[in-house]
């Protein structure tokens, strides 16, 4: 016999989690397809840095039993300067944390399905109506949600998301004993969050220290396979070389070790969002691009996107008719853009022209961002293009109208 359920998911990440989640606690019936085994759930997908902040643990009622170390401040770092600010926040235990929400799903009934690799969506009428995984496993469901992250196999067969390969981010973050979290020279990281622009570290991209307690921090380097990569990167260096180079080159990790099986690999796709839902059928999560120029936090925003498909789901199926036609599943559209990610082009710009700047700019963005108020960063951070402008100088003149050039040419 064929099971049918109210919602499929693909992906047990913390986007389709915590649809799962939500579902689940409306009293729907839902599976979530899971390519990891339980066993080992989460390895190959325990990819972040899991910062986030009280906001999040608060709007999601994150337990603090997933927390590694509870943060004050965050800091920005540049190569000469740095930059920091009072921002409590909390380092998550990656791995505790996806198992939490599975966990947490299940108890109001939400069914997983491990070891299960999805490979594309059962469509009938040209509507998508299931998801065959293992080869000729099927299941069924009113609503499909695809939140498996950069390959998103159902949504490229379904031509919901085109994902443009020329634009990838990859990073890779290695857990560490023996920081020196306080040295001298450098800001005090002691239960803080650091980001460092610095295209010597990590060109087009940035590199961080999360202190986790005591002498350990999580340390990772991301880059953007662009523009401002190829015109900084060294000839032959991998994502790996450059996290070898931080280590030798900065005196807070020379006596630093990596602490065996704790690390992080993960790639996401850099892109302005288009269409994100069809007939019955939503991508979600790292399937569309959520950024925060300055502080990152993709948790927070692929949990709010979960959240965001729970709501239309919830919507299309107390439909008298349980209408989930396009028109009606595009509400997701909707809501990602006004809770998700506001102002989204407006950021991703940002972002772009962060990554282009030089590192003589980064140290002149320490000074200004040390002159701006807490409110106006915040503005500036959420898309605000008044408070954007603020932050620019006479001298980026170039470097806007080049990143404009390329922005409306690509």
């Amino acid at each position: 016999m064929t099971e049918t359920y109210d919602a499929v998911i693909a992906g047990a990440g913390p986007a389709g989690g915590q649809a799962a989640r939500d579902l689940a606690a409306r009293g729907y019936d839902v599976v979530v397809l899971e390519t990891e085994g339980e066993e080992e759930f989460p390895s190959r997908s325990n990819k972040s840095t899991a910062g986030t902040f009280p906001s999040t643990m608060s709007d999601f009622n994150i337990p603090d039993e997933v927390v590694m170390n509870f943060t004050d401040e965050v800091v920005l770092e540049s190569p000469n300067h740095y930059y920091a600010r009072h921002q409590p926040g909390a380092v998550l235990e990656f791995a505790d944390y996806k198992r939490w929400l599975v966990e947490d799903s299940r108890d109001d009934g939400a069914e997983y399905i491990f070891d299960a690799r999805v490979s594309k969506p059962i469509v009938e009428g040209g509507e998508p109506v299931g998801v065959r995984y293992n080869g000729d496993e099927e299941v069924y469901g009113e609503v499909i949600i695809d939140a498996t992250g950069p390959s998103a196999p159902l949504a490229k067969a379904l031509d919901v998301v085109e994902l443009k390969r020329e634009r990838q981010a990859i990073g890779i973050e290695f857990e560490m004993e023996g920081v020196d979290i306080d040295a001298g020279g450098y800001a005090d990281l002691t239960d803080a969050m650091m980001l460092r622009l610095d295209h010597d570290l990590a060109p087009g991209g940035y590199s961080w220290i999360f202190h986790t307690g005591g002498d350990t921090a999580k340390v990772g380097v991301c880059y953007i396979q662009s523009e401002a990569h190829h015109e900084n990167a060294k000839d032959g260096f991998s994502i790996d070389d450059y996290l070898s180079y931080w280590e030798e080159k900065d005196p807070r990790l020379q006596d630093a070790t990596r602490i065996e099986g704790e690390q992080h690999r993960g790639s996401a796709h850099i892109q302005l969002p288009g269409q994100m839902s069809t007939d019955s059928f939503m991508a979600i999560g790292d399937t569309v691009p959520t950024v925060d120029p300055l502080w990152g936090e993709g948790i927070d925003k692929c949990m709010r996107s979960g959240r965001a498909a729970a709501a239309v789901a919830d919507r299309v199926l107390t439909h008298s008719g349980r209408d989930t036609s396009a028109s009606e599943m595009a509400i997701y559209d909707q809501l990602w853009h006004e809770r998700v990610a506001p102002k989204v082009k407006t950021r991703l710009f940002m972002t772009e022209l962060l990554y282009r700047a030089s590192n003589e700019r980064y140290d002149d963005l320490m000074d200004d961002l040390s002159r701006m108020s807490a409110d106006d960063l915040t503005e500036a951070n959420q898309g605000n293009k008044l408070e954007l402008a603020k932050m620019l100088r006479v001298g980026d003149a170039k470097l806007v109208f080049d990143t404009l050039k390329d922005w409306y040419t690509r």
